[in-house]
C-alpha cells in the first residue's frame, strides 16, 4: 500500500488522549493483513515489529554493532472527554491537550464512543485554562434532536463519549495538501505502518515501532513504556527516532520537505547521531529537506533522553497546529480559531524516505564524526605551514 492509502485509513478515524481505540483497531487490521508482528504493552501502546514481549526483548538483546532503530509516534490528538449531561441535554466536557483559543462558541465538533462515530455537535460554552493557551472545559449541544436523545439513552455515563473539532470532512485533499481533523501525529503513525508493511514483504532489517497513547498530555504512553524497562538491558545501541507532525516555522515550511529535527523546546538531540543523519539526509534528499530546532513544542525524544536513550527526530511541517488557525485556509473560523490541520504530501513522502534511509545497514553509527574529522585534518594540512610561521 502507498502511504497515501494508509493516511486515508488512519486519519479518518476518531482519536483523543486516552481514547485511541479506533486508530489502534485500524492499524492492527492493516498490520494483520500484511502479516506484520505487533502487540500492545501493558499501557495499551501498540508495538510494531514484535509479536510479544519475548520477541521484543530478543531484538533488544541481539548482539550487534548496528543500533536497534526504535521509531516512536503517537496515536492521540487533542480533544475532549464527556463529563456529564446537563438538565438541558447538553454534554459537559473536559478538554485534553492544546487547542484553539478564539471563536470557540458555535464551532462544530464530532462525537464518538469506543464503538463508532456517534453524532455531530456545536460548542455552546468554552472556558480556557488560566494561561489562556488552551481550552479547559465547556459544553456541547448535539445538533440532531434524535441523536441527542439517543446519545443520552445509550450513554447515560457521559464519560463514554469523546470528541474533537469537525470540518467539512474528517479528511480531504486539495492538490498536494491533505486537510484533516487531526494530522498530529497520525502522519507519523502512518509512516511507521507503511515501513512495517514494506519490510515484511522484503524481509528487511528488523526495527521496532512504538505507537504511543496520550502524548498530548505529557508523553504519558511513552513514559509508561520506558518504565517497563524492556530497553534498559540492551546489548546493542538503541537509536530512538521521534516522528512528529510539528507546527510550521521559518526554516520548517510546508512543502519544502521533511525536517531533520535538531531538538525541541526542552532539549537538543544526540549530536553524534544527528551528524550522521544530517549527512544521510543530504545524500538522500538533496535540497528537499530542512533542518532546525523545532522549539515551539516538546516531543517524545525528550522523554527518551530522560530515560538515558540517544534520540534523533524527523518532523513533517504542519499547518494549523492543534487545529489553531495560524495559516488559515478552508473551514477556518478566524485567527486562532478552529481550523483543519494540513500537511503537504511531498513532505510526508520525504519523511518516509528519511526513515527508510535510517534502516540502511552498515552506516557508521559508532564513529559518526569520521567524515568530519577527515575534513578537519585536510584543513589542518592546508594551513599547517602558516601555523609554523612566525606570529
Amino acid at each position: 500500500m502507498d502511504i497515501s492509502d494508509i493516511l486515508k485509513a488512519i486519519l479518518s478515524r476518531p482519536t483523543a488522549p486516552f481514547r485511541e481505540g479506533h486508530v489502534i483497531s485500524t492499524i492492527c487490521n492493516l498490520l494483520e493483513t500484511g502479516n506484520v508482528a505487533h502487540f500492545q504493552d501493558a499501557a495499551g501502546n501498540l508495538i510494531v515489529g514484535a509479536a510479544n514481549e519475548r520477541e521484543y526483548r530478543k531484538l533488544v538483546r541481539t548482539r550487534s554493532k548496528e543500533p536497534l532503530r526504535v521509531f516512536i509516534a503517537h496515536m492521540d490528538h487533542p480533544g475532549f472527554h464527556g463529563k456529564a449531561w446537563t438538565k438541558g441535554g447538553e454534554l459537559e466536557f473536559t478538554w485534553h491537550g492544546g487547542s484553539p483559543t478564539q471563536h470557540l462558541e458555535g464551532a462544530s465538533v464530532w462525537l464518538a464512543s469506543r464503538g463508532a462515530f456517534r453524532a455531530s455537535g456545536t460548542i455552546t460554552r468554552a472556558t480556557l485554562i488560566t494561561s489562556g493557551k488552551a481550552i479547559q472545559s465547556g459544553t456541547v449541544r448535539i445538533d440532531d434532536p434524535v441523536s441527542r436523545a439517543d446519545a443520552q439513552r445509550l450513554f447515560p455515563k457521559a464519560a463514554e463519549l469523546f470528541g474533537g473539532f469537525a470540518f467539512r470532512e474528517p479528511l480531504w485533499q486539495d492538490g498536494d495538501l491533505l486537510y484533516t481533523k487531526a494530522a498530529d501525529d497520525l502522519v507519523g503513525c502512518a509512516a511507521i505502518v507503511t515501513m512495517a508493511l514494506a519490510s515484511a514483504k522484503k524481509k528487511a532489517a528488523p526495527f521496532l515501532g512504538i505507537l504511543t497513547r496520550a502524548e498530548e498530555v505529557g508523553f504519558i504512553g511513552a513514559i509508561a513504556h520506558f518504565e517497563l524497562g524492556w530497553l534498559e538491558r540492551a546489548t546493542r545501541p538503541v537509536l530512538c527516532v521521534s516522528l512528529e507532525t510539528s507546527r510550521a516555522l521559518p526554516g520548517a515550511e510546508i512543502g519544502k520537505g521533511p525536517v531533520v529535527r535538531l531538538g525541541d523546546r526542552a532539549n537538543v538531540f544526540d549530536p553524534g547521531y544527528l551528524r550522521l543523519f544530517t549527512d544521510l539526509a543530504e545524500k538522500k534528499l538533496p535540497g528537499r529537506h530542512q533542518r532546525r530546532i523545532m522549539d515551539l513544542g516538546s516531543c517524545e525524544a525528550s522523554a527518551a533522553i530522560a530515560y538515558g536513550f540517544r534520540p534523533i527526530g524527523i518532523s513533517v511541517p504542519l499547518g494549523n497546529y492543534h487545529n489553531q488557525s495560524f495559516e488559515g485556509g478552508p473551514d477556518s473560523r478566524g485567527e486562532l480559531g478552529p481550523a483543519p490541520e494540513f500537511v503537504h504530501l511531498n513532505d510526508v513522502r520525504g519523511l518516509l524516505d528519511l526513515c527508510r534511509a535510517l534502516l540502511i545497514p552498515g552506516l557508521d553509527w559508532t564513529d559518526p564524526w569520521k567524515t568530519k574529522q577527515r575534513q578537519f585534518k585536510k584543513s589542518l594540512k592546508t594551513y599547517r605551514s602558516l601555523l609554523r610561521s612566525k606570529l
